[in-house]
């Protein structure tokens, strides 16, 4: 069983492309280079027209006295549903694929530019203690506690600008739900990702990373809805590179009034996606970027091997067009599965000195 099953597409899992360990050598280090290009896409332009020093404002660069950008490191991997980790990653031993994510939010800690603002970590939780399903949800007992630490962190600093390393897809759902708290009707939100994470409690899927936009725009688990400071109309939410979905969640992006936008709708230029931004009304964009949504022909970033989505060059461009046209308070950076280095991590475990 997959996380999400494609109506037009099959992922992969990583195996299955059978790379050498010379292509892989060239193929990982293709990865890194490619996924921080991408994120740091907007530098220039930021720089270029605000005169700020880091992607999305500092704390000594914004307009507002005393404001905090934060970098919030949210290392949670719960949200990820079993089916899909036994699926897509089964080079590795269970216990060590499901924590992939984790080790993905330390990664990019660790190779993106530093931060000059405050940076906070949301606790959590490395055990297996509360990973059983309930109400629909997997793990839904921590994923609600993590939540609430860290809409905590986010209360104690009170940001005007966030930067998010993840995890899995649902780390965005607490900082963009506290810059809808603060900017209300002038935020829109586009969610760059292979799939739409409209899934509900009663989805055949349980995987709570499903249900991230689910959760921003008020429907699924009132336990997660009654956290949250603030949802975003869906009329304000656009899903960016959309191509892969299962049957019974995507008739929700209409339902519920979401608008969506295919990798071929956006292939040559992103005036489609401006001209919505522009039609909200928004001044201020909080974007979330899934790394699968690059093109698994090109590089595989993710949990599985999405083919015929956004390239990196396309995604760049996407991000940059949006950085220039409106205030981006909020960057995700989501779902990477560093593979190599938790393949490393194998081989050294029970090293000598290396063992606490």
């Amino acid at each position: 069983m997959r996380r999400r099953k494609s109506s037009n597409a099959r992922a992969r899992t990583y195996a299955e492309l059978r790379l050498s360990d010379d292509s892989v050598d060239v193929f990982f280090a293709g990865a890194e280079a490619m996924l921080t290009r991408v994120i740091n896409v907007s530098a220039g332009t930021r720089h270029q027209r605000l005169g700020r020093n880091d992607c999305f404002g500092s704390v000594h660069g914004d307009p507002e006295i005393g404001a905090v950008h934060l970098r919030l490191i949210s290392p949670q991997w719960q949200g990820a549903g079993s089916p899909s980790v036994h699926a897509l990653a089964p080079e590795f031993a269970f216990e060590v694929a499901r924590r992939g994510y984790a080790v993905g939010a330390k990664v990019l800690a660790a190779v993106l530019p530093p931060h000059d603002g405050p940076t906070a970590a949301v606790p959590v939780s490395m055990s297996d203690d509360g990973l059983e399903e309930r109400d629909g949800v997997e793990a839904k007992s921590v994923v609600v506690k993590q939540l609430s630490a860290a809409l905590e962190i986010l209360r104690q600093y009170q940001p005007v600008r966030i930067t998010t390393l993840g995890g899995e897809c649902s780390v965005s759902v607490a900082p963009f739900s506290e810059l809808a708290n603060r900017y209300g009707d002038d935020l829109a939100v586009v969610w760059i990702d292979s799939h739409p994470d409209v899934g509900t409690p009663n989805s055949e899927y349980p995987g709570y990373h499903a249900m991230a936009v689910t959760a921003l725009t008020g429907h699924g688990d009132p336990d997660v809805l009654d956290l949250l400071p603030a949802i975003v109309s869906p009329d304000r939410v656009a899903l960016v590179g959309l191509h892969v979905w299962t049957e019974d969640d995507y008739p929700n992006v209409a339902e519920w009034g979401i608008r969506a936008f295919s990798p071929d709708e956006l292939q040559v230029t992103s005036e489609t996606l401006l001209d919505w931004i522009f039609a909200t009304g928004c001044s201020r964009v909080a974007i979330h970027f899934d790394v699968d949504t690059i093109d698994s022909n090109e590089v595989v970033l993710g949990l599985g091997a999405e083919p015929d989505g956004l390239t990196s060059e396309q995604a760049r461009r996407i991000v940059a067009d949006i950085d220039r046209a409106v205030d981006v308070v909020g960057l995700t950076v989501a779902e990477f599965i560093p593979r190599q280095v938790m393949h490393l991590q194998q081989v050294v475990e029970g090293f000598p000195s290396l063992d606490n």
